[in-house]
């Protein structure tokens, strides 16, 4: 016969098991973006690359000739950051992925902002 200890394994073991099963499911349905077959985030706004959170040693890791003369974010070629390489919406990479500031690290891939920039460089088809 079981003891009580067992008992009470079995029911907590349950809850995480549909859990799990749910979670699974969420994500076969719902859509992958591959970010280095995309790069839209990265070209969306000269606005968009700014320092905020990072603090004084993030930053002196950046290369200087990708900041912004001004030190207040990302340098941009018009609405592209100077990181950026590649084609948009082809294969892109960030040159400096390592040491990449806090914004660029909050941008996750089918979030809002990925699927806004997605949208102006026509990435999306809904």
């Amino acid at each position: 016969m079981p003891q009580d200890a067992d008992r009470n394994q079995a029911r907590s073991g349950l809850p995480a098991l549909v859990a799990a099963a749910s979670l699974s499911s969420q994500h076969a349905t719902a859509p992958l973006f591959d970010c280095q077959s995309c790069g839209a985030c990265c070209s969306y706004s000269a606005e968009w690359p700014r320092f905020s959170t990072e603090d004084d040693a993030q930053l002196d890791r950046i290369p200087e000739k990708y900041v912004a003369a001004d030190l207040s974010g990302m340098h941009c070629e018009g609405v592209r950051c100077s990181a950026l390489s590649g084609e948009v919406g082809k294969a892109t990479a960030c040159g400096i992925y390592d040491v990449r500031p806090d914004v660029c690290r909050a941008c996750m891939p089918g979030d809002a902002e990925c699927l806004m920039a997605r949208r102006e460089h026509g990435l999306l088809t809904s």
